[in-house]
C-alpha cells in the first residue's frame, strides 16, 4: 500500500496533460498555436484547459480579443508550472546523453569563429576526444528555437526568451589596419582616413559609435564598403583593402602576430556583446555542460594580447593650453597604449584629437 504521504501529494497534484496544455498556450498566447505546437487538435487544448480549470475552480484565462490574457490565477500558476517542466527536460536530456561523447552542433559568430575559436580547437579535442563539433557561421538568434542546434555563440544584448543564455565577455573597438597599408598610406590623423576605404562590418552603427567617441563624427569620409559581418570586414582589411573596426577578442591575435595594426589609441565599448546560449531542455547534457565550461575555461586563461600602436599614428590631443606653453611636457595620449585587461571596461572619456 503506497504511503499517506505519496496519497496526499498525488491527490494534490492536476495530472500532466492539462499541464502542458496550458503552459503552452500561455506561451504562445493562443489555443491554435498550443494545439500545433502539442501536435493535438485545437478542441483538444481546450478541454485540457477547461479541466485544470475545474480542478482548481478558478479561470486561468481570461477569453476575448485575438490573444489570451492570464487571470491572477493564472499568472501565479505560470512560473511554477515553466519551471518544472524546464526540469523535468533538463534531467531527461541528461538521461539520454549521459556521456561526453557523440556530435555537438555549435553556431557561432562567425569572426568569433574564425578568428578565436578554431585556432583554439585542438585545446577541446585534445581534453574531449570522443565529441565530434559540427560548427556553423551563424549569429542567427533563431538557431536557439532549432532542435538540430546545441549551443549558440551570439553577438547581442542577452535578451531572449525561453532560453539560457550567460554573457561570455564584453568587448572593445577601435580601427584596425594591415601594416602593408599603413606603410603606402599612413594615418596620422583622423583626417587620413578619408584617403583609405572605410571597411563596414554592419550598417554603420559601430564606426559611428567609434567616430563620436573620436569627437569626428561630421568629419568628411572617402569611399566605403559595407559587408554582412565583422569576419568579412577583418578578412578585407588583411588584405590590404582599407581599414576595419577589430576588437579586443578577434583582432587581438592577428595584432599580436603584426598581421594587423591599430593605429589609433582611442577604444569605445561595443554596442553588445557575446553571450553563450542554449534551449533550457539541453543545458544539462553533459556533452552540452562540457563545451559551455571549456568555452569560459579558455577564455579565462588564454588573456588579451597587448595591442602595438603605431608610434607615428598614435591620435594627439588639441593645442595645449595657454599656461602649458613653453613647458617640456609630452602629452599623454603620445603614449603607446596596450589593450585593457579588464573584461567589463569602463566607457572612455572622449578625447580631443587632431581632424
Amino acid at each position: 500500500m503506497p504511503p499517506l504521504r505519496s496519497l496526499f501529494l498525488s491527490s494534490r497534484l492536476p495530472p500532466l496533460n492539462p499541464l502542458r496544455a496550458f503552459e503552452a498556450t500561455a506561451r504562445r498566447g493562443s489555443v491554435s498555436a498550443a494545439a500545433r505546437e502539442l501536435n493535438v487538435t485545437h478542441g483538444a487544448v481546450s478541454h485540457q484547459i477547461r479541466a485544470l480549470e475545474l480542478s482548481f475552480n478558478a479561470s486561468l484565462f481570461e477569453r476575448g480579443g485575438k490573444r489570451l490574457r492570464l487571470t491572477p490565477q493564472g499568472a501565479l500558476l505560470l512560473p511554477a508550472v515553466t519551471h518544472a517542466f524546464a526540469e523535468i527536460a533538463a534531467a531527461t536530456a541528461a538521461m539520454t546523453r549521459p556521456a561526453t561523447s557523440g556530435e555537438l552542433t555549435v553556431t557561432c559568430v562567425p569572426a568569433l569563429l574564425s578568428f578565436w575559436m578554431i585556432p583554439r580547437l585542438h585545446l577541446f579535442t585534445e581534453q574531449f576526444p570522443d565529441v565530434q563539433l559540427r560548427l556553423i557561421a551563424s549569429n542567427d538568434e533563431a538557431n536557439l528555437d532549432s532542435p538540430d542546434v546545441d549551443v549558440c555563440l551570439l553577438y547581442g544584448d542577452g535578451n531572449w526568451q525561453d532560453c539560457w543564455s550567460r554573457l561570455w565577455s564584453r568587448l572593445e573597438l577601435f580601427p584596425v589596419v594591415s601594416p602593408t597599408l599603413l606603410n603606402m598610406r599612413p594615418l596620422r590623423s583622423i583626417r587620413d582616413i578619408r584617403d583609405h576605404v572605410m571597411l563596414h562590418g554592419d550598417d554603420g552603427r559601430e564606426w559611428n559609435t567609434w567616430l563620436a567617441a573620436a569627437d569626428a563624427i561630421d568629419f568628411q569620409r572617402g569611399r566605403q564598403h559595407f559587408m554582412s559581418d565583422a569576419r568579412l570586414s577583418t578578412e578585407a582589411a588583411l588584405h590590404n583593402q582599407g581599414v576595419a573596426l577589430g576588437d579586443t577578442i578577434t583582432a587581438g591575435s592577428l595584432i599580436a602576430r603584426g598581421e594587423l595594426i591599430a593605429p589609433f589609441d582611442l577604444t569605445v565599448p561595443a554596442n553588445d556583446a557575446f553571450f553563450v546560449a542554449c534551449r533550457n531542455e539541453v543545458r544539462a547534457a553533459p556533452i552540452v555542460r562540457v563545451f559551455i565550461d571549456w568555452l569560459f575555461a579558455a577564455l579565462e586563461s588564454d588573456p588579451m594580447p597587448e595591442l602595438q600602436m603605431s608610434a607615428r599614428t598614435i591620435i594627439r590631443s588639441r593645442m595645449s593650453k595657454p599656461e602649458d606653453a613653453g613647458r617640456n611636457t609630452t602629452p599623454k595620449s603620445l603614449q603607446p597604449r596596450s589593450a585593457p585587461r579588464n573584461r567589463r571596461p569602463e566607457r572612455p572619456q572622449k578625447r580631443k584629437i587632431k581632424s
